[in-house]
């Protein structure tokens, strides 16, 4: 049996490759090669500012691959629900939970046109799972919560782990981060997970200098404190151990000699009772 692929439509929008975008700056401190001079320029006045801005994103990225195995191998979760999903950078979440249970169903959500280029990359599945690919903002959760992508993928009876991560910085307090999780979550039944993470500046205060940057740039950015990122979790149960900078969740060996300065991301994983 083939893989059960759902094509997305060819974009016809204006890339505005003569501006930063902060999926290609994030793909550019990755090594990636999807980006534009001025996305380097920007990230590299943002190197400049932190030269630590590079392992960060690193350690943000290593979260989402051993959140996906925790959830994929421990929880037994089956269906992902990726939401801001930035260009493809492998291995891609479906390729993590799918080479832990190749059965894994997996639907991609991003606003950006630059992503939906190289969507044909997030729409490669094992034979026994399935990808989709939904172009839709996190800031119109309806948007997302009533594609039909959505309900053709998934069994809504069965547990869904919603995947945020690095994203909830760009969306700014006055449009109600935490509302748009919640109701993102609230169709998905009993059991199912949230995964986040998101920049902050307890870490280290020299993080501002980034943030500063990407606002001087047009992207709006806002660096949360521990006790906001919490917030994100209320009503659900966290797993350990709680709300912690991204290498320090359930680390695999890989980051012990890091400091917590050298990291701008706090990142947690919660079951909805």
């Amino acid at each position: 049996m083939k893989a059960r692929l759902q094509e997305p439509p060819v974009p016809q929008t204006d890339l505005r490759t003569d501006i930063p975008h902060s999926a290609r700056i994030y793909d550019y401190v990755l090594g990636g090669k999807d980006n534009f001079p001025a996305d380097r320029e920007a990230a590299e006045q943002m190197l400049r500012g932190w030269p630590s801005l590079r392992t960060s994103m690193r350690q943000s990225r290593a979260f989402m691959h051993r959140v996906t195995r925790h959830l994929a191998a421990e929880q037994g979760v089956r269906q992902f629900l990726d939401v801001g999903t930035g260009i493809p950078t492998e291995p891609n979440l479906h390729q993590v939970a799918q080479g832990i249970a190749p059965e894994s169903q997996i639907v991609y959500v991003d606003n950006d046109p630059m992503v939906l280029v190289h969507a044909r990359a997030l729409l490669s599945s094992s034979p026994e799972g399935r990808t989709a690919y939904l172009q839709a903002d996190m800031r119109e959760p309806q948007a997302i919560i009533s594609a039909p992508q959505l309900h053709d993928t998934f069994d809504l009876d069965q547990p869904v782990a919603l995947s945020v991560i690095a994203v909830l910085q760009f969306v700014p307090d006055e449009l109600d981060p935490v509302g748009i999780i919640q109701r993102l979550l609230e169709p998905l039944p009993s059991g199912s997970f949230l995964a986040l993470s998101m920049v902050t500046v307890d870490s280290n205060p020299a993080i501002g200098d980034v943030v500063r940057e990407y606002n001087a740039r047009g992207i709006n950015v806002t660096a949360r404190t521990h006790k906001q990122v919490e917030a994100f979790f209320d009503g659900l149960e966290l797993v350990d151990p709680g709300v912690v900078l991204v290498h320090r969740w359930r680390p695999d060996g890989s980051a012990d000699d890091l400091d917590d300065a050298d990291v701008a991301m706090y990142g947690g994983v919660a079951r909805k009772p």
